[in-house]
């Protein structure tokens, strides 16, 4: 770790980019955590490059400590200036359910440019995972719910669902530019019609520092070995938020996850319905958490590879 400090006679400094690495958080969100809410105070270069020290690496590892805890941004400063033997506040959730308001109100009166307003915030304030599995799962949760035969529920859909595919194969697109980690391919499953899951699968990823390929789209089973094959990918996850066809489940995917030669993954909703039907196979479940999805990936991409 310390080849990677920027002076190598006293305490080591780190430049943003191995900060980001060492935390998951971004540097957008790194700079907006400092500059919006003073939470992190790093040194400068005569040039004006940041440069953090041990300690404020690990002032970044409490920021999410709290934050994963509910706690709003906002409030995180006062928390860390306190002693640490003050009692630990029980965790703080209004700060995430008046954004998953904020959104939901957004879809229903088709407003973009409050939901361009709320995405990009979010994503600059709090680690990507945090804003995966906190504010936009639950509130995609929330829209299937109410949509169904409601008047108007298509055109909201269909506009959100056009919102996210455009931001967030922008934002994969212009990380995997700047990642050299390993390659996995995303992919939606048949009976997902919006194909939610799967972006958001592919944000986590990406926010994992994972390079992702998308594919925007229904792909037949018969050919993801060769996509495998010649993306180079070292894994595959397969999204929903239905519970699928029974063929697609006893059939066809426990068929591909033997023909692949890499992981075959499932996350989302269907990973928690369907978890039962895939004990005897080579699919792996790796859960409707994305944080906790990601994390088993890591281990199933290193066994892999041995």
């Amino acid at each position: 770790m310390t080849q990677n400090a920027m002076d190598s006679t006293a305490a080591p400094l780190y430049p943003i980019r191995e900060v980001s690495r060492l935390t998951g958080v971004n540097s957008v969100t790194l700079r907006a955590w400092e500059r919006r809410y003073g939470l992190i105070r790093p040194q400068r270069t005569p040039k004006g490059h940041r440069l953090y020290a041990r300690d404020d690496i690990e002032r970044v590892e409490r920021i999410l400590q709290w934050l994963n805890r509910g706690v709003p941004v906002s409030q995180v400063r006062e928390l860390l200036d306190q002693p640490e033997s003050v009692e630990t506040p029980a965790p703080q959730m209004g700060d995430w359910v008046s954004q998953r308001q904020h959104l939901i109100h957004a879809v229903d009166t088709l407003d973009l440019g409050r939901l361009e307003t709320l995405f990009n915030q979010s994503l600059a304030l709090y680690p990507v995972g945090l804003c995966v599995t906190e504010l936009w799962q639950p509130t995609i949760e929330q829209l299937e719910e109410r949509w169904g035969d409601q008047f108007g529920a298509s055109l909201q859909r269909r506009m959100l669902e056009t919102f996210l595919r455009t931001r967030i194969g922008t934002r994969i697109y212009h990380a995997n530019q700047l990642s050299n980690a390993e390659e996995i391919l995303v992919a939606k499953l048949p009976e997902d019609p919006s194909g939610f899951w799967a972006l958001l699968t592919g944000l986590a990823a990406s926010g994992a520092g994972y390079r992702v390929q998308l594919i925007d789209g229904e792909l037949p089973f018969s050919e993801f070995p060769m996509a495998v094959d010649r993306l180079g990918v070292k894994a595959l996850l397969l999204a929903s938020g239905q519970a699928e066809r029974g063929d697609v489940i006893r059939r066809q995917l426990p068929r591909l996850a033997e023909q692949a030669g890499v992981p075959v993954c499932l996350a989302g909703p269907v990973a928690r319905i369907r978890a039962s039907d895939f004990e005897n196979t080579d699919v792996d479940v790796l859960g409707e958490d994305m944080n906790q999805a990601l994390s088993r990936l890591r281990s199933l991409i290193d066994k892999n590879a041995r």
